[in-house]
């Protein structure tokens, strides 16, 4: 009986740690992050270099911490690989939400490059995970760069943890339903051991 009893202590501590809150930084470069713009010089929240087809792509997201109703912005570079020539054509961006359901894609700008950056500004409305696209054609080859952008604080628990949580509280129903039962056999084999 102890060690069903350390089992489910331990299965209930587990449980909590999950459901403690995670502690977010505040601070970029030793500065409050709140006071910081898409135009601010800190380093950007997502930095991705990429290799798409005959290009190498460089994406920043600024600024460090998107938040709604807040302004931020998309930079973009964009060179080939075998020559190192800067694309100069245009470039489509376009936001969809993060889900399985919701779908809606809309397009925030097609940009040509200024000083060989593509610059893309947003501002979104709702919190929420985002997934950006970056579009262009070269060569006859259509190109397309996915990204996703968490915009607002990220919830306390996400899908990995929710996953967990539910597998740890099945067991410790399980385990429950599986006592009982032992229980009810071992009551009845006495019972049935003093009627004979």
């Amino acid at each position: 009986m102890e060690i069903q009893t350390r089992q489910l202590i331990l299965m209930l501590l587990l449980l909590l740690l999950l459901v403690m809150p995670v502690s977010q930084a505040h601070h970029v470069l030793g500065r409050p992050s709140y006071s910081l713009s898409e135009d601010s010089n800190t380093p950007p929240s997502m930095q991705v270099e990429t290799q798409i087809g005959n290009y190498y792509v460089t994406y920043m997201v600024f600024p460090a911490f998107p938040r709604p109703n807040q302004p931020g912005r998309i930079n973009l570079y964009a060179k080939r690989i075998d020559n190192n020539q800067l694309f100069t054509g245009k470039i489509t961006f376009k936001v969809r939400d993060d889900s399985w359901f919701h779908k809606n894609e809309e397009t925030l700008g097609v940009q040509p490059p200024i000083d060989n950056v593509y610059r893309q500004n947003f501002e979104f409305l709702k919190q929420g995970n985002y997934i950006i696209s970056a579009t262009f054609h070269a060569g006859g080859a259509p190109y397309v760069i996915d990204f996703p952008m968490r915009i607002g604080k990220p919830p306390v628990i996400g899908p990995l943890g929710i996953t967990v949580a539910i597998i740890i509280v099945s067991l410790v129903g399980v385990n429950l339903i599986q006592r009982k039962r032992l229980l009810r056999a071992r009551i009845r084999r006495a019972h049935q051991g003093k009627e004979s």
